[in-house]
């Protein structure tokens, strides 16, 4: 049942801001408690609530603090939709930011892209996909090889796909007032329908290596 999220506080932004460079160790234990309520535990209620609007976003992760500056300035969390396959949110000073990802692949899983990609059913639609994912204003990336893998042609009418060992579509969703209200939630939502066309045919062709 939705409603656990109500906002990050504007307070939660003060608290990234002290954390904001290098701060030592005694900087980080001194805001810690402040973090985690103000920052992390709103992601969690975030979170739920989408899974609770969804039930295939129930399997997400909301990380804890690392050695690593970074971690403490930026709030990550992850949505599994497959193996290698995921929704990422992350929440910092900048704003919200959505990415849907085919990442780190499992042995075989790039062969198996490929072949998606190659074949006349299945990767005409995935360059549709990937072009009204660019319409809508998504930056598409990854591990992008400089030339045509082994086995298929130069001239490959999607040679562009077929270079890909990963595959990546985000965009920043902005740093406006919703932040700080339950309108979070439908703004990521509608991010997530944005994405489920191309997430959807990843899991359909990629979830799994032979």
């Amino acid at each position: 049942m939705r409603g656990q999220f109500t906002g990050w506080p504007e307070q939660a932004m003060d608290v990234l801001w002290q954390l904001q460079g290098e701060p030592d160790h005694a900087t980080r234990e001194r805001f810690r408690a402040d973090r985690e309520r103000l920052v992390r535990l709103p992601m969690i209620a975030l979170l739920n609530d989408v899974a609770d609007t969804d039930p295939r976003y129930e399997d997400f992760s909301v990380w804890h603090y690392r050695t690593d500056s970074w971690w403490w300035q930026h709030q990550a969390a992850v949505i599994r939709l497959g193996r290698k396959i995921e929704i990422g949110l992350r929440f910092s000073l900048d704003g919200l930011r959505i990415q849907g990802a085919w990442w780190y692949p499992d042995p075989g899983q790039v062969d198996v892209f490929r072949r998606a990609v190659a074949s006349e059913r299945s990767g005409p639609e995935l360059s549709a996909i990937v072009e009204e994912v660019r319409r809508k204003g998504y930056d598409v990336s990854g591990d992008v090889m400089k030339r045509p893998p082994r086995g298929y042609p130069a001239d490959h009418p999607r040679t562009d796909l077929l270079r890909h060992r990963s595959l990546i579509a985000a965009r920043p969703l902005g740093y406006e007032e919703w932040l700080h209200t339950p309108e979070a939630v439908d703004r990521v939502l509608s991010a997530a329908a944005d994405l489920d066309a191309l997430l959807m045919w990843l899991v359909r062709h990629v979830k799994r290596a032979p």
